[in-house]
């Protein structure tokens, strides 16, 4: 006959479920506390996943009216869809709205922590009686990693990614305490391999690296559940690679363009490269007390660590516990492995400790602490060590907390990049100057989302909203939001970083020019004097009127008759031209004498050498200045 609990006995059975349900309390308001409005404003990535979310949930098709797609097209890149797909779910219930969508990503870091509690109770629950309180620390930790809160502030696909990822360590927990892997096995690791390909552009390479780990548990009984994994995941790639066959390049250019191995580099060099970068990445000192030095990084506090000291002692621990005592564990020979290969992608890039793209690291992490929470809590002596660690997880989370809560909202290129006043010096104002439609004219090819976004929370129709060509003049009198910085209007009502509000009044007559205004004096203020190949070269260049004629500035609209700096690639020996390269118009009219400065982004040739840079003026439809008898000046440049 069992025994009735003593006083002390069932006082203290009611602890650790309080200490539970505190923590998640806690930690769940952290996640939502001002999550609508902190980041302030609305990225353009969020907007564009949110309005690609509405038009799914209204009518099943993206922005550009596709059924149903299997990755969203976006101003020249590809969002993956399972994001998408799940806000299209959460608008359908609640409508479209910045805080339903930010929620979405809070709920699913929420999820995220407890998730990890899970998986450190089963993964304790072999070697201690305190399984308990190793999942209640680590959930507790992970609710305060800033890193991983910092990814639940933004509507982003890489909200998702963490949980995935804690989902398929909890498969292959599973699977690693199985003689046999059964079928419900195969399934949720091939799964789990599937929606981490196809949450975050990472998991395309990340996947198939851990898929490839798997052999790490094969043996005589094994080989036929690994294989099937392999086999079911093989088949969910199918889908992926015949949208590439399709749409070349779809999946792959982002990639190109933001690595760090450039067209020309030998092997070795391109292998030198991502050693660099891979040491980087793991780089205690950036990981724990420098942060990401992204200054532009999404939702990023800057400057601060992204993840805490506590985290580091149990995790050098955690290692070294893991090297002596459970070696021969294929478990933890896959948690090590997994962990080196969750920086392999990021390593392949040109930016170091990037939060987003390292976003499997921090679980990773998180998890090999466990043998050392383990250590600490089956040893009575120990106990000062862990309450001297909580106490720490504690303050430090909180300090950061109250400082991403206190100083975010105030810091100018945050809120610059969150566009956080677009919705009330643009958007807001130009509901009060005019009647739809409103006349959106993009040259850029991006922050025409925020148009659409703003437009879909003021209830416009498919017609109040008209996106203008890049040769299209706006009507006469029409309420325009422009995002070109290059071209200026001349009566403009408000502007926000690169946004523009004006009326669009009567265009001033263009012609060709006479001869003699072709005449032009050009100097770059500053070029440095080598540049990678396939780099890119930002040139400031001082344009000064020599003739007696004045220059006019550029209109948005048709480009007949507009004055460009432009620029020819000559070699070495200044005889071969290369194509025109790169324009940016003249951005005000320009009278005889005076002078501007224009910003010229060139693209450098992709094999190395010796090049020569020539930059000249010229009127769209009628003549370069230096064939009309002005003189452009040369730039010598070593592309290495």
């Amino acid at each position: 006959m069992a025994q009735p609990l003593t006083g002390r006995r069932k006082k203290s059975s009611y602890i650790l479920p309080f200490l539970f349900a505190l923590s998640i309390a806690l930690g769940s308001f952290l996640y939502v506390f001002r999550c609508g409005v902190n980041p302030p404003g609305f990225f353009v990535d969020e907007s564009s996943i949110a309005f690609n979310a509405y038009t799914i949930s209204v009518n099943g098709t993206d922005e550009s009216g596709q059924s149903l797609p299997l990755f969203f097209k976006a101003f020249g890149d590809y969002k993956n869809p399972v994001y998408i797909y799940l806000l299209a779910l959460v608008f359908k219930v609640t409508g479209p709205g910045i805080l339903a969508a930010r929620l979405q990503s809070a709920i699913l870091g929420v999820l995220t922590a407890l998730l990890l509690g899970l998986l450190a109770h089963r993964v304790s629950r072999d070697e201690t009686r305190h399984e308990g309180v190793v999942g209640l620390i680590m959930m507790t930790m992970a609710f305060l990693t800033p890193w991983l809160f910092e990814m639940s502030r933004v509507v982003l696909e890489v909200a998702l990614y963490p949980l995935i990822v804690v989902l398929f360590l909890v498969c292959v927990r599973q699977a690693s305490k199985q003689e046999r892997w059964r079928w419900s096995t195969v399934l949720c690791l091939s799964f789990t391999l599937a929606l981490l390909t196809y949450s975050y552009s990472i998991g395309r390479l990340l996947a198939p690296l851990l898929a490839f780990g798997l052999v790490l548990f094969a043996n005589r009984e094994r080989w036929p559940g690994i294989i099937r994994t392999w086999a079911i995941y093989l088949l969910t790639l199918v889908p992926l690679i015949a949208y590439q066959r399709e749409h070349q390049g779809a999946l792959t250019g982002r990639f190109r363009m933001i690595s760090n191995s450039k067209p020309g580099d030998s092997w070795l060099a391109s292998v030198w490269v991502f050693v660099k970068h891979y040491l980087g990445n793991i780089d205690p000192r950036r990981l724990f007390i420098l942060g990401d030095p992204n200054i532009y990084q999404v939702s990023h506090l800057y400057g601060k660590p992204v993840l805490l000291i506590a985290t580091l002692l149990l995790l050098a621990l955690g290692i070294g516990l893991v090297l002596k005592n459970h070696r021969s564990d294929s478990w933890w020979r896959f948690v090590i492995y997994a962990t080196a290969v969750s920086v392999v992608p990021a390593s392949l890039t040109v930016d170091y400790l990037h939060m987003l793209r390292l976003a499997a690291l921090p679980v990773f992490l998180l998890v090999l602490t466990i043998p050392a929470l383990v250590w600490l809590i089956e040893s009575r002596r120990r106990n000062g060590a862990i309450a001297i660690l909580v106490l720490l997880t504690l303050g430090q989370g909180l300090f950061f907390q109250f400082q991403y809560q206190r100083s975010s909202l105030n810091s100018p290129w945050r809120r610059r990049l969150f566009d956080a006043d677009y919705r009330e010096k643009i958007f807001d104002l130009a509901l009060t100057k005019g009647s739809k439609p409103f006349y959106v004219s993009d040259p850029l090819n991006t922050p025409y989302i925020q148009a659409y976004w703003y437009g879909t929370l003021n209830h416009f129709g498919p017609t109040d909203l008209v996106r203008l060509g890049n040769d299209v003049a706006p009507p006469l009198g029409a309420v325009v939001i422009a995002n070109d910085e290059s071209c200026v209007p001349k009566d403009v009502i408000s502007r926000d970083g690169p946004y523009m509000l004006f009326i669009a009044n009567q265009s001033s007559p263009r012609a060709p020019l006479p001869d003699s205004a072709f005449r032009a004096e050009l100097g770059v203020l500053y070029a440095t004097p080598e540049v990678h190949a396939g780099g890119k070269i930002d040139l400031q260049v001082l344009v000064l009127n020599g003739s007696n004629v004045t220059w006019p500035g550029c209109q948005h609209g048709s480009r007949d008759f507009q004055i460009y700096l432009g620029s020819h690639w000559l070699d070495s020996s200044e005889q071969h031209w290369t194509k025109d390269e790169g324009r940016a118009p003249l951005p005000t009219d320009l009278a005889p004498g005076e002078s501007t400065i224009i910003g010229l982004t060139l693209n450098a040739p992709t094999q190395p050498g010796e090049y020569v840079i020539e930059l000249d003026l010229v009127q769209e439809k009628v003549s370069w200045f230096g064939l009309k008898g002005s003189h452009p000046t040369k730039l010598r440049l070593r592309v290495v």
